[in-house]
């Protein structure tokens, strides 16, 4: 909405001209998110805490510390960052770019999916929430509608094809079945994500240098000049993603202020469902999706030790680890909470680095 007032506005006044290079708007999403978040934020918690009571309800089959400490901290916590997001999109972003409403649309619908699941879970006083099978149709549906609104909006070979990185001419060719690889990345990153959500503030940091790794990789992918001079593929239109990106960072710092531990409150499936499918959308719209498992490496391996958990049990009886997801192993080996966090934020930092560098190695 302001890049359409601004736009009116720079033929009067010179200096309005600098809210229309996207650097800016960019930088203006990040704090109108973060000042949301800092404005609101505390209103949303004390209502989610009226409405939920006893809060989000705790496995007794975790580490049993979080029974006695996190009992009574409310979810939903995603509703504040999606308001954020969302807003802050609304009023710096081109909204006549369709990307960037095929991006909301996965936020907000991942989004809702993770509401419905956190809204069970509440109201039941129960850890299970609804159909497994159900949510994973609702979400490859959402992803599927996405991928096809990328590939309708690009309509050429690069737009059915996967990109591989360090390479900066090797396309795998899908054609039409480009839309599955396209929904298994969006459906594996919202999942990805929420599995990482388990302890205070575990998640949130991971997803904004994702985030701003892709900032930064939308910004060049969708401009020719930038996108020519480090051979990268250009996809037109995608630049303006870089302000949902700024918005998800503002929207995050903002919300790290109340579930830094301990956490006055949970993002729930609510966010970290919403997130990891906003990440998967861009990531897939860029071009970048390999990129995107790299950037979000941590996630990956979050996911991984529970699929290995699970095989490996189901197979031979025996666990890998002491507890799946990963951040559990290391709680049932006595490192402390805020230990695994801040070690897991510097993988996720080193993580991001190799995945950028792949932006000039080709």
């Amino acid at each position: 909405m302001l890049y359409y007032l601004v736009l009116k506005l720079t033929s009067e006044v010179s200096a309005f001209n600098a809210f229309r290079y996207l650097t800016t708007r960019t930088g203006g999403a990040i704090l109108t998110a973060l000042l949301f978040i800092f404005v609101f934020g505390p209103k949303i918690i004390s209502l989610l805490k009226v409405k939920q009571g006893r809060g989000q309800p705790i496995r007794t089959d975790g580490p049993q510390r979080h029974i006695v400490e996190k009992q009574g901290t409310p979810t939903m916590g995603g509703l504040m960052i999606l308001s954020g997001v969302f807003v802050s999109t609304l009023l710096w972003a081109d909204l006549s770019n369709l990307y960037v409403w095929a991006v909301l649309f996965v936020t907000l619908g991942y989004g809702a999916i993770g509401f419905y699941d956190d809204y069970l879970k509440v109201t039941r006083a129960s850890v299970r929430g609804f159909s497994g099978k159900a949510r994973l149709l609702a979400e490859f549906l959402i992803a599927g509608a996405a991928v096809g609104c990328f590939m309708w909006i690009g309509n050429n070979d690069l737009s059915r094809s996967l990109a591989v990185p360090f390479f900066k001419d090797v396309l795998i060719y899908f054609g039409p079945l480009f839309i599955f690889v396209g929904m298994f990345v969006v459906v594996g990153a919202g999942n990805a994500v929420n599995i990482t959500d388990g302890l205070d503030g575990l998640a949130i940091v991971p997803v904004m240098m994702a985030a701003g790794s892709f900032a930064l990789i939308a910004y060049l992918v969708g401009n020719q000049v930038f996108s020519v001079y480090l051979q990268l593929h250009y996809v037109r239109g995608t630049g303006e993603l870089a302000v949902i990106c700024g918005a998800l960072i503002g929207a995050g710092l903002g919300f790290l202020w109340f579930n830094a531990p301990p956490a006055m409150i949970f993002m729930g499936d609510t966010g970290s469902l919403a997130l990891g499918g906003c990440l998967g959308a861009i990531a897939v719209a860029v071009k970048h999706e390999i990129v995107l498992g790299i950037v979000g490496g941590l996630f990956v391996l979050e996911t991984v030790s529970v699929i290995v958990q699970v095989a490996s049990f189901k197979m031979t009886g025996k666990r890998v680890f002491a507890m799946a997801p990963l951040h559990h192993h290391y709680e049932q080996k006595g490192w402390k909470e805020p230990t695994i966090v801040i070690r897991f934020w510097i993988i996720a930092f080193v993580l991001a680095l190799i995945g950028l560098s792949t932006l000039k190695l080709r």
